[in-house]
């Protein structure tokens, strides 16, 4: 008897196991499979927060995410499939399986021993199965039948039950073998064996599945949406790297890169290591002052600079921000957020370090903020910091997050030529006498000189600049001018940057707001609140200090402002200074994990009185 298909415009599917199951590697095999599909796609990769959590417990547990489908804007809430390798990653996921939701479990991972690990009770397995589509598979025991022969040793034969798994996942999609095993033969090269042994247990869990009655089938519809260009699938790190790398192009001026590693922006540090085919420079300090002060000094010498933190590491850069503030140097500081304080949760996303952005230096040293809102769009957020850096002779800090960080979705590749021109400020050599604080009338940028041209000697530091020349200066009136000019270079940017939109219902009474990674899933809880006849409208901001310039005129539209964002309210109390006439309620998440569309739509209906 042929299976029933259950035809879908979106499922969403989890990988979870220990840190050393390969979860991270089955989840972006299946996600990459899909896109080059043509489904539209969203990932969340969730890590340890520790390196070396014990095997087996729940604090170790390494899971994947990903959503796709048809219309696609977040990662989604609850699972349609988990893959679960042991008892700790069932304890862990089990609250975000979907009602008679599959799981599948690698039954030679639950042991008594696991059991005890994980704080699991055996006894709850009974609810469980009477909730859930429970597919009991021995993986570990089937994977080293298939691979009995094949010369390796236990431990080697073990680590392949990721794609075991993965198999048995591609057999409930429907979902071909091919670019997987292209995969493992190209990353095992120099080990034909090892790539030959997980092809052959790819296919073992493939085929595995197709004889269990219980299986379920899926047929998902395909996207259409996407725009007719190339694509890959691509996390924000790494788009957040290229659109630093695309900007210093576009500006014909080269790279540098200075930071200290820190999770969850190493990335960007390691993916500008890999560009020196493009000229890049990189260079991975000894600590975070280390890594912004040569950023700084790059910058002095005509490079386009940026370094990459997160929050500990933007504590420490603070200072250094200060330099390229008073020295007025383009700089691209690039916030990877995550949850603290102190060493918080570090492999965990928030957006609490927005006030530090914001004002976390001495003085007044005012800077433009902007906020990327989804993975593939961090490029263009990196990008448009370079821009504005480089226009504007500041520095810019652009905030991410760790969801954006490791999430993924599709990219279209753009072309070089369509990319905004990057106009910056060095000037020629041989245009007559050079006034290094002399300021452009429009925007109040200073105009720049490398080191070493002859005709443009001048100093840079710390202590005041006098107004034109630059020399040292400690006359009272002197630093109030240069003060306000720094501040009025900031906020004339209101000027430049793009009027604040709308979207959703335009009669709607409520208006939810937003900034940063919360666009995926507050933009699908108004789209489908909207379809169910509930108005609702979303203005979400990526540009933050300053805002845009007719964002009073959109509030002043809405009877309710609802301000939606993983902190206490940072954002909120942000606009209750700059537009203190309108009252703003509050939805706050501080769990280390993003918004779920349910508690979204709850929270909306709540406020429209749709309940």
């Amino acid at each position: 008897m042929a299976k029933k298909i259950i035809e879908v415009d979106e499922v969403v599917v989890k990988f979870a196991g220990d840190s050393g199951d390969g979860m991270q590697l089955t989840g972006t095999q299946f996600s990459d499979t899909s896109a080059l599909l043509g489904d539209d796609i969203s990932t969340f990769p969730d890590y340890p927060a520790e390196i070396r959590a014990p095997v087996g417990t729940v604090g170790g547990v390494s899971g994947f995410q990903l959503h796709f489908g048809k219309i696609v804007d977040n990662p989604g809430d609850f699972c349609d499939v988990l893959v679960a390798m042991n008892p700790a990653a069932l304890k862990a996921n089990i609250r975000w399986v979907k009602d008679g939701g599959t799981i599948i479990l690698d039954t030679d991972s639950f042991t008594d021993k696991n059991f005890a690990k994980a704080g699991f009770q055996q006894e709850n397995l009974k609810e469980i199965y009477q909730d859930f589509n429970v597919i009991q598979a021995p993986m570990t025991t089937l994977t080293k039948e298939t691979l009995v022969n094949s010369g390796l040793d236990n431990k080697s034969m073990v680590r392949s039950k990721n794609m075991f798994a993965l198999g048995m996942v591609y057999c409930i999609f429907d979902r071909p073998l091919n670019y997987t095993e292209k995969f493992l033969d190209k990353k095992f090269v120099k080990k034909p064996n090892i790539a030959e042994s997980n092809k052959k247990t790819l296919r073992s869990g493939f085929n595995y599945a197709v004889t269990i009655h219980a299986m379920p089938s899926y047929r998902v519809h395909s996207s259409n949406s996407l725009e007719k260009g190339r694509y890959r699938n691509m996390n924000g790190n790494t788009a957040a790297a290229w659109g630093l790398l695309a900007a210093a192009e576009k500006a014909n001026l080269p790279f540098f890169l200075g930071s200290y590693p820190i999770t969850p922006a190493s990335e960007i540090l390691v993916e500008i290591s890999l560009r020196k085919d493009l000229g890049a420079k990189s260079f991975q300090a000894e600590d975070e002052i280390g890594g912004i002060v040569t950023a700084v000094g790059a910058s002095f010498a005509g490079n386009l600079a940026a370094t990459s933190t997160s929050g500990p590491g933007l504590a420490l850069k603070s200072e250094a921000i200060g330099l390229a503030v008073i020295t007025e140097l383009p700089l691209v500081i690039v916030n990877v957020q995550r949850g603290g304080p102190s060493t918080g949760l570090p492999t965990k996303t928030e957006q609490s370090d927005l006030f530090q952005a914001l004002y976390g230096r001495n003085g007044e040293s005012p800077v433009p903020v902007i906020a990327a809102s989804t993975p593939s769009n961090c490029f263009d957020y990196a990008f448009e910091a370079g821009k504005i850096a480089l226009e504007h002779m500041t520095p810019v800090l652009l905030l991410t997050d760790g969801f954006l960080a490791n999430g993924t979705e599709p990219w279209k590749i753009p072309s070089m030529a369509d990319m905004p021109v990057i106009k910056h400020k060095i000037k020629p050599k041989g245009e007559g006498e050079y006034l290094p604080y002399k300021r452009d009338p429009e925007t109040l940028a200073r105009e720049w000189a490398i080191p070493g041209t002859e005709g443009y000697e001048h100093r840079v530091g710390g202590l005041e600049k006098m107004d034109l020349t630059g020399n040292v200066s400690y006359v009272p009136e002197n630093h109030e001018l240069m003060t306000k000019y720094r501040a009025d270079k900031v906020q004339n940017l209101e000027n430049v940057f793009p009027e604040l939109k709308v979207e959703g219902d335009e009669d709607a009474d409520l208006l939810v707001i937003a900034w940063g990674s919360t666009y995926g899933h507050i933009t699908t809880a108004v789209r489908e609140l909207n379809k169910e006849g509930c108005k609702v409208a979303h203005a979400h901001f990526n540009y933050i200090n300053p805002l845009p310039k007719n964002t009073a005129d959109v509030f002043g539209k809405y009877k309710k402002h609802l301000v939606c964002e993983m902190n206490l309210g940072q954002f909120a109390g942000y606009l209750d200074m700059k537009h203190p006439k309108f009252e703003y309620h509050k939805f706050n998440k501080i769990q280390g994990l993003p918004f779920t569309v349910v508690e979204l739509k709850e929270k909306f209906k709540q406020l429209t009185g749709k309940n």
